[in-house]
């Protein structure tokens, strides 16, 4: 037995190897087979969202998606013969786990455009207030920062779309309503309002409660930097437990004695709870991975 696992585990990496060359026939069709799927079945808001990350830079390239879906494939192999000792349904597993990696890649995505929507949004927020301070007119703030050439699309459009119903309507009400729907950060909201009642009441020193406002967001922003740092940790950590979980079944083999787990595994019940367990495991690690991903940036 200890010969089939170790001939299996060099298979596995034979094919990471195999898939990292990125010239063979294999791995373009993957590729391919893989991007003919997306641009058929992928929402079109998650199309702009996947090719604002790659502008960034942050995309995975077609060998990084190539070498995970190889790791994720051996992986789930290995496990899923650890427990069952069968390579079919170590296949059925394998097929399975593969066919989570867009999914994985869209929540991956999502946090990476939702990290950079609350960066553009901070320098938003900060270059009005000091735009303001110079001006003392909130169009002409919004005229400054959208010409600095700070901010990025679709930030960008949204300000100048604010600066067109402004001169439109001929007031910022409907400008600012817009961007607070948009873009539900209290640091947006609290900016808003600070403007609304310096426009329709005045201040005799506005240029003290913006630079409190300016402290506030940074404050706010350390706090959400922070909790970013926290996640990242968590989720490193969270991954190395939840593969541990997976390895648990070598300790129950261990303690069994290899025959008698052979045997017990006969039993249908046996083998059912065994699904059970790597089905629960399988959900507590997507769980995670749902978790650390989303609502990033939120405040």
């Amino acid at each position: 037995m200890l010969e089939t696992i170790i001939f299996l585990a060099l298979i596995g990496f034979g094919l990471v190897y195999y898939f990292k060359q990125g010239d063979t026939s294999m791995y373009k069709f993957v590729v391919d087979q893989s991007s003919a799927v997306y641009e058929r079945y992928a929402p079109y808001s998650f199309k702009e969202i996947r090719a604002k990350v790659k502008s960034m830079g942050q995309e995975y390239t077609t060998k990084d998606y190539a070498v995970q879906i190889a790791v994720f494939a051996g992986l789930s192999f290995g496990i899923s013969y650890l427990y069952f000792y069968s390579i079919g349904t170590s296949v059925i597993y394998m097929i399975v786990v593969v066919s989570v990696i867009p999914y994985l890649t869209y929540l991956r995505c999502k946090r990476i455009y939702s990290e950079f929507l609350f960066e553009q949004i901070q320098v938003y927020t900060t270059n009005t207030i000091m735009e303001f301070q110079t001006t003392q007119n909130f169009v002409k703030a919004l005229e400054g920062v959208y010409n600095s050439g700070v901010l990025e699309s679709p930030v960008l459009d949204d300000v100048k779309y604010m600066i067109d119903l402004a001169y439109k309507n001929g007031e910022i009400d409907e400008s600012i309503e817009f961007m607070n729907q948009k873009y539900e950060y209290h640091m947006t909201k609290n900016m808003h309002q600070l403007f609304l009642q310096i426009t329709r009441e005045g201040a005799r020193d506005s240029n003290e409660v913006l630079e409190n406002m300016l402290v506030d967001i940074d404050v706010l922003v350390e706090g959400v930097y922070r909790d970013r740092m926290d996640r990242q940790n968590f989720h490193r950590q969270f991954i190395q437990y939840g593969l541990l979980l997976y390895a648990m079944v070598a300790l129950v083999q261990y303690l069994l004695g290899m025959d008698n787990y052979l045997d017990i595994l006969k039993k249908p019940i046996v083998k059912i709870a065994l699904h059970g367990i790597v089905l629960f495991n399988s959900y507590f690690l997507l769980n995670g991975e749902k978790y650390y991903n989303e609502n990033v940036g939120a405040e």
